[in-house]
């Protein structure tokens, strides 16, 4: 994926309406007035939200008569979510790399008193 392509993924995605809008979208399609209802911003303004999402390739909207349906696009999420999980096995190895350092590095305990007084 290009770094053009990902920009706009994750653009899209810091967004708090834009998020809840593709939370709705999960429950499955629904019309740009349905996605609007919860908000208290115009009709406009979420269209404007739903252009982003668009572009990023989050969702698709398809014209079924007077009717825009919106629905998630799959293929949107996969590069991001690849992205993400390079990154999360990258920082796994490396914690796993330290948790291997300090187990060979840590110093015996001490034997005597259990109770961690001194004689």
């Amino acid at each position: 994926m290009d770094t053009d392509t990902l920009s706009k993924t994750f653009s899209a995605l810091a967004d708090p309406t834009r998020r809840a809008i593709l939370a709705r979208l999960a429950q499955g399609a629904a019309t740009v007035g349905e996605l609007a209802e919860p908000f208290d911003m115009s009709l406009p303004a979420v269209s404007r939200h739903l252009r982003v999402l668009t572009d990023a390739g989050l969702i698709e909207r398809q014209t079924e008569a007077q009717w825009r349906r919106c629905t998630l696009r799959a293929e949107g999420f996969r590069a991001a979510a690849d992205w993400i999980d390079f990154y999360r096995r990258f920082w796994e190895a490396r914690f796993d790399q330290l948790d291997a350092f300090l187990e060979r590095t840590a110093p015996e305990p001490k034997k005597g008193r259990r109770d961690g007084r001194r004689r």
